[in-house]
């Protein structure tokens, strides 16, 4: 079996909508000092730790001063006027720990080039590593195009709709129906796709030739055919926490996806042994004209089992045949009440049975699919939602600050700027994942509530897939004895058709 390597790649916007931009950003991956053309901020980052390479390409056409980081952020800042304007597409993609540092950056720079800068994009990347194991770069590409004098051009164009008379349609306002019609394709959902795919296999082009055995795949598990629950993505936090033997929620709830998963994929295993070894005996029945049509009495074969152990028991000392006649007992006892409890009296029956706990199988795997689902849901939201309701009082003073004050803003600003990263990020992700008008306070009660009853119905599904394995070892059982009786038949139904031969 191919291991397979990390894989993570988010693609996203800075957009000056979601108080974002475009010079903060660079300058954080970075690790410099940028003043915002635009409005007058300065972001020094320069004591930021674990910055280990930079790099900016440009297409043929780009002016030589983009060369120069705050001079390729700043005119895509002044260029942009409006207050919600998307300023950079970002990504941030894990970087194999099977590659060296030589490895990581021309295999980001190849990414870049082949992906990007060939479609006429700026590129600035960088590449972090704290020596946590957690190597990672982010790369922001400009989303206007240059034209051939290396000038910003239109991302886009409006047009008319028209009817079906060709004549343009006129709005209640007056105005004439419109639609926007991207020019560069750089907007295009599938892109996302083709993007992370490409970085899949640079990556394992890179790995092959390191020598690594370690490949990477973009999708998901169900698209590689993979019938397990995701495990969630860690994060450095999390990921450093659990090195120095502290439990995160992250980690505890990857240890129960993976322990579920484990138990999942044995009782498959066991179940399409079964599936095989009856299949094989009902083939078995067809091919042998001479046997009876109907399925085998499985009371007939238990009862033969009995008597082959107990011939085999013959050459040994006679406590020993009472002892091992006690045990076959025991075993046929237990046999026979659990076909006894679920009505299984043949052969057909029992693949009857096999198919119902391959079912039940099924039903509790897409149960806990669901159930993981959403408390990775409200695992996040809880996150967010502690984290936005904490630092919120921060980043209003800071509004208070905006106007006027701006030595005493920037001071403010840069001694709280963990507590205000941390809140921009839940803000995002809260406005991008609760319903269109939620307004504080936020329900972290109830999401609190809701993760503790479905950690509370994982427990109890748990239990039930163990229930289901030992089921699965019940057949297993029953399969044994079958196997020893049925191979005792052999000789006597072979002995049996010379006689009639020879008669």
């Amino acid at each position: 079996m191919i291991p397979i390597a990390i894989y993570h790649c988010n693609i996203g916007i800075v957009s000056r909508g979601k108080g974002k931009s475009a010079v903060a950003a660079a300058a954080y991956r970075s690790g410099e000092k940028i003043t915002n053309e635009w409005d007058g901020m300065t972001h020094d980052y320069t004591r930021k730790r674990g910055v280990v390479h930079t790099e900016i390409l440009l297409p043929p056409h780009a002016p030589p001063s983009f060369s120069d980081r705050a001079a390729l952020w700043n005119s895509v800042e002044l260029y942009e006027k409006a207050g919600n304007a998307q300023l950079a597409r970002e990504i941030d993609a894990a970087l194999p720990i099977e590659l060296s540092r030589e490895e990581q950056i021309r295999f980001v720079r190849e990414y870049c080039s082949s992906q990007f800068v060939s479609r006429g994009m700026c590129v600035d990347f960088a590449i972090h590593d704290t020596d946590s194991g957690n190597p990672h770069c982010h790369i922001m590409l400009t989303m206007r195009p240059l034209d051939e004098r290396g000038a910003w051009a239109a991302k886009s164009k409006k047009e008319y709709d028209l009817d079906e008379n060709g004549e343009r349609i006129r709005l209640p306002s007056g105005r004439y129906k419109t639609h926007k019609v991207d020019l560069t394709g750089w907007n295009d959902k599938g892109n996302a796709l083709l993007w992370r795919k490409a970085w899949a296999d640079i990556s394992n082009a890179y790995l092959e030739r390191a020598g690594s055995r370690s490949r990477i795949d973009h999708r998901s598990n169900a698209e590689r055919g993979i019938d397990e629950l995701p495990t969630v993505h860690m994060g450095v936090a999390a990921c450093q926490m659990e090195k120095k033997g502290i439990a995160t929620e992250k980690g505890e709830l990857n240890r129960n996806i993976q322990k579920a998963n484990r138990l999942i994929r044995e009782i498959r295993a066991q179940i399409g042994k079964l599936k095989e070894w009856i299949g094989e005996l009902f083939k078995a029945r067809e091919t042998a004209p001479e046997q009876p049509p109907q399925s085998p009495g499985l009371a007939n074969l238990l009862m033969k089992y009995l008597s082959v152990q107990r011939e085999k028991s013959r050459k040994y000392s006679q406590y020993w045949q009472q002892q091992h006649a006690a045990d076959e007992l025991k075993t046929v006892a237990k046999v026979v009440s659990y076909l006894s409890e679920h009505g299984i009296s043949t052969l057909d029956e029992l693949d009857a049975a096999l198919s119902s706990v391959s079912d039940q199988a099924d039903a509790i795997r897409e149960g806990m699919k669901a159930a993981e689902k959403r408390i990775k849901e409200l695992q996040k939201l809880i996150e967010y939602g502690r984290n936005y309701t904490e630092y919120k009082p921060i980043h209003d003073e800071l509004k208070k600050l905006k106007n006027g004050w701006t030595s005493k803003r920037d001071k403010y600003e840069e001694a709280h700027r963990a507590e205000l990263t941390l809140w921009n990020a839940a803000s995002r992700y809260l406005h991008a994942s609760l319903p269109k008008g939620t307004k504080p306070p936020l329900p972290i009660s109830e999401w609190e509530k809701e993760y503790a009853t479905l950690s509370g119905q994982r427990t109890a599904e748990y239990t039930k897939l163990k229930e289901t394995r030992a089921k699965v070892a019940e057949l297993h059982n029953i399969r044994k004895c079958v196997d020893i009786a049925l191979k005792a038949d052999q000789p006597e139904q072979t002995r049996a058709k010379r006689h009639e031969q020879e008669r």
